[in-house]
């Protein structure tokens, strides 16, 4: 092995190959001819002997070698950028690349226009904004932080609550028109549920009453979606009650599109959460962005 052929350089070139699947693009992204990027990864790969992705005429994806190597690339350019910010602290405080992940529907309708915002006044800062349901490993992915609803259980991050998410059963007006409006949470079985799919055990609706009484309902009708924006589709276009946050239809309340059902009743809350890895934790515009989102986001229509 000639461990001068190891260099941050084509370390870098190496993963934006793996992350974008095209040497071709990679070539366009840093400005560099085709064969001059091949050559990198070449070299790389003579360095340490091993074959790092797989090449065909259509796609490039990683062996098993190449994927371990990749997660070691993720964690020493990090320290470099983090060890270079360090240093110039003051003057990239409101430069550079910030990488966010965040639950899709949410991420959708307010996330990105938060970001928006925060662009504007700090307009040398560039977000890569990944919208996903599925828990992301930070670490891995190269995330600085992520917004996610719902139980978190990974404790080696650094978790700061945004609050909980208010939810409520919602119903289009025509909808309640033609089937009626329930009075009690039992009559919600003779209703068409809307279901996510993606949530454990949503097969089952909880309420609970003012008393305090718990109502479990079977949630199993024709429509299951996976997003909650075709949920909120799905609602107002008359397919069924829905069980919804109320930042994903405060607007539709507002308007009239959708009613809210069986309002002396609650659902349980889901707990909004910011996680940050630990190490992007010390970059100032990391920190800068993520207070300011965790600041907006509580003001979120049903964040409390």
């Amino acid at each position: 092995m000639d461990k001068s052929d190891i260099t941050l350089e084509r370390m870098r070139t190496f993963v934006r190959i793996a992350e974008r699947g095209s040497l071709t693009l990679v070539a366009k992204e840093i400005g560099s001819s085709q064969s001059s990027v091949t050559r990198r990864l070449r070299e790389l790969e003579d360095g340490l002997g091993v074959s790092l992705l797989s090449r065909t005429t259509r796609s490039v994806t990683l062996t098993d070698e190449g994927a371990k190597y990749y997660a070691h690339c993720i964690r020493i350019l990090r320290l470099v950028e983090l060890a270079r910010d360090e240093i110039h602290e003051t003057r990239d405080a409101h430069a550079g690349t910030i990488r966010v992940s965040c639950s899709a529907a949410i991420g959708v309708m307010h996330i990105s226009r938060l970001i928006f915002a925060f662009q504007d006044r700090f307009p040398d800062i560039r977000v890569d904004l990944s919208l996903n349901d599925e828990q992301v490993d930070l670490v891995r992915a190269g995330i600085d932080f992520s917004i996610r609803l719902g139980p978190l259980s990974d404790s080696s991050m650094k978790l700061k609550s945004l609050g909980q998410s208010q939810r409520l059963l919602v119903a289009s007006s025509d909808y309640l028109a033609q089937r009626g409006h329930p009075e009690k949470p039992e009559d919600l079985i003779e209703h068409e549920p809307i279901r996510m799919s993606n949530i454990s055990g949503s097969e089952t609706l909880t309420l609970k009453s003012v008393g305090g009484e718990t109502h479990s309902i079977p949630w199993s009708g024709r429509l299951r979606v996976d997003h909650g924006l075709a949920a909120r589709e799905a609602a107002v276009a008359g397919r069924g009650i829905a069980p919804a946050h109320l930042w994903l239809v405060s607007d539709l309340l507002a308007s009239g599109a959708l009613e809210v059902v069986l309002s002396n009743y609650v659902l349980p809350s889901v707990p909004l959460s910011l996680l940050i890895a630990p190490d992007r934790s010390q970059l100032a515009r990391v920190r800068l962005l993520a207070d300011f989102l965790a600041r907006q986001a509580r003001l979120l229509p049903g964040i409390g």
